[in-house]
């Protein structure tokens, strides 16, 4: 999915990930029997949970033939000790061969690293042979963090990546509007940065359920347009991003639009795994939506 002539909203939704709760047996089970081979599916870590429990369930996917990506919140971390077991038994006993390096949203650091650069920096995942690292976009910014310093960051990763052999790639935190998305990975491109990018979009959800995730994740501003246009709310809750995503395309098909290099498509599925694959399913046979400005 390189070139933006020929993006289409089947291609945009050949390559799709999902994101996961490993405590979730449920969405464990359901991923096992859906998911198509080789999709990719990260798992969350939630603070306060059993980080270790991840690696038994990053198993089970594994030998369902899933690809496994697993998250690690960076401030969440207790010592250097704890992140070179969970590297070592991820690998060792699961077979991970990527991982989601997060910053963790903490006020204070529970260990030495208080950001995903300070993780990989620390090289404790280059020593065990994954070389695969993806990162956190943030198409709206940061609540925490100023878009300069987040710019700056990411400049800092991606030559972090450079040096170490790593094969970077960025998932982007999810928004309702396709806008935002198209002006960061305008800046991001301008900016020297071609490294890959997975587009993160919410699955199908009732608005309130939408709006809660919003709020927490800050992306409060994109939030907005399901209360501004209650046409595209309706659409958004019937019938899932499909809007969104077909609005990308547009605004990526525009001639100025710099080279997108989009990996795929991360769905946060906040209404139920399950119902996130019937949506997908049902796209396949359905009439295309029109799109709203």
């Amino acid at each position: 999915m390189s070139h933006n002539s020929d993006l289409s909203f089947t291609e945009m939704m050949r390559d799709f990930s999902v994101e996961l709760m490993p405590g979730d047996a449920r969405q464990v089970d359901t991923a096992i029997e859906r998911l198509p081979p080789r999709t990719v599916v990260s798992l969350t870590w939630i603070p306060g949970s059993n980080l270790m429990r991840m690696i038994g369930v990053a198993a089970e996917l594994r030998r369902a033939g899933l690809v496994v990506m697993p998250h690690i919140g960076a401030r969440h971390l207790q010592s250097r000790k704890q992140l070179e077991e969970l590297s070592e038994r991820l690998v060792g006993e699961a077979s991970v061969d990527r991982v989601l390096i997060i910053g963790g949203d903490r006020g204070r650091p529970a260990g030495p690293f208080d950001s995903s650069l300070a993780v990989m920096q620390s090289g404790v995942f280059q020593r065990v042979g994954i070389f695969r690292m993806a990162v956190a976009g943030f198409p709206e910014g940061n609540p925490h963090l100023p878009s300069t310093v987040l710019n700056e960051v990411l400049e800092a990763k991606a030559e972090c990546a450079r040096r170490d052999g790593v094969q970077l790639s960025i998932v982007t935190q999810f928004c309702f509007s396709a806008g935002p998305i198209v002006a960061w990975l305008r800046r991001l491109r301008a900016s020297g940065l071609g490294v890959p990018v997975r587009i993160g979009l919410a699955g199908p959800a009732g608005v309130i359920t939408l709006l809660r995730y919003a709020v927490r994740c800050g992306v409060g501003n994109s939030a907005h347009v399901l209360s501004e246009n209650p046409a595209f709310a309706k659409a958004l809750t019937d019938r899932g991003p499909e809007p969104i995503i077909r609005d990308l395309i547009s605004s990526l098909r525009e001639k100025d639009s710099p080279e997108a290099n989009i990996a795929g498509l991360h769905f946060y599925v906040f209404g139920g795994l399950s119902r996130t694959l019937d949506w997908i399913a049902g796209t396949r046979s359905r009439r295309p939506l029109p799109v709203y400005s």
